[in-house]
């Protein structure tokens, strides 16, 4: 199943499956790693939802949440 990373809960974990962004939101997404094929996991939402906190090739990334808006993600189970 795809979702959006901002759709995840804190401990989920996925697949990324590809950008949605364009131009430069793209470009620096790709350049921090969020390629297709990274596994990414939320680890903590800001209490007021802005920004997450994710693992992404072995680090911690900060993402606003309309950044996370554009990461499809493949889930684990359907991995």
């Amino acid at each position: 199943m795809e979702r959006t990373l901002s759709k995840f809960l804190p401990n989920e974990h996925g697949i990324v499956k590809r950008v949605v962004a364009v131009g430069k939101l793209k470009r620096r997404l790709l350049d921090m790693g969020v390629t297709s094929g990274a596994e990414i996991t939320l680890r903590r939402i800001a209490p007021l939802g802005d920004p997450l906190e994710v693992t992404i090739r072995g680090y911690e990334l900060t993402l606003r949440s309309d950044e996370a808006d554009v990461i499809i993600l493949e889930t684990e189970g359907n991995v």
